[in-house]
């Protein structure tokens, strides 16, 4: 199972609330893979494909793709902010395989 962090949850409230989306969720999908693993893409959408799990917290729905939510179990959606870098992030307990060259395109 994914979990989200309270953080992710009032950002994707704010963003959907934005959008006057706010019944809508956010519908994290396997991207592609990098020289880190695989890469994640997130889109709004108004209903899940009929293969996502569906997890909702705090009134906000997240759509997980099943073949991320297989990669994703016992992984934390959360929201960075930090100045120079925002947006949703993915953590969990899997060490970085990032090797030299990878740069910002991972974690």
């Amino acid at each position: 199972m994914v979990t989200i962090s309270e953080t992710a949850v009032g950002k994707a409230k704010e963003i959907l609330e934005a959008e006057g989306k706010s019944q809508w969720g956010f519908r994290f999908y396997t991207a592609g893979s990098s020289c880190c693993g695989p890469s994640y893409g997130i889109d709004i959408v108004e209903q899940p494909s009929a293969d996502d799990e569906v997890v909702e917290q705090g009134g906000v729905k997240m759509f997980i793709e099943k073949s991320a939510s297989d990669k994703l179990n016992g992984m934390k959606i959360d929201y960075l902010d930090d100045g120079e870098r925002q947006g949703f992030i993915i953590t969990g307990n899997e060490p970085s395989s990032c090797g030299p060259g990878c740069g910002s395109s991972c974690g």
